[in-house]
């Protein structure tokens, strides 16, 4: 029987999307607000969602504190109150988009995770604009 423990945790951070090889104007147009050369903010919040079946002798699917801690270190720790285009690494040649910043957070959290678990991270950059990844 597969259950899905979900942990939920936030982080602000800067960004700015543009592309380099755009105009001001043509960012502006694209991506407005959130293409401002002086960057913006959110206070983004996640939700880490991990399937897989029920341990027997734990009952656990995942040690939630387990799971806490790679969220703090992989994201919290990296991301937070940061200018994702400047200070973090990941996105010195990718656009900070939601959908990116869900893929990176993906990405760092599913290889300390055991292989038959399945991982989903839902990422709010508003309180009505989310994207979900779950790697397929």
């Amino acid at each position: 029987m597969n259950v899905t423990v979900s942990r939920k945790a936030h982080f602000n951070a800067a960004h700015r999307l543009f592309i380099k090889e755009w105009t001001d104007e043509k960012n502006s147009l694209v991506f407005g607000k959130c293409s401002n050369p002086n960057f913006h903010g959110h206070n983004y919040e996640l939700i880490v969602s991990v399937t897989g079946e029920i341990d027997k002798e734990t009952g656990y699917v995942i040690d939630i504190q387990f799971l806490k801690d790679i969220i703090k270190e992989e994201v919290e720790d990296a991301f937070d109150h940061k200018n994702l285009n400047i200070e973090v690494p990941e996105f010195k040649d990718l656009n900070p988009t939601a959908e990116h910043i869900a893929v990176v957070i993906y990405n760092k959290i599913k290889p300390k995770l055991k292989s038959n678990l399945d991982l989903e991270i839902t990422l709010y950059e508003t309180p009505r604009n989310f994207v979900s990844y779950s790697g397929k």
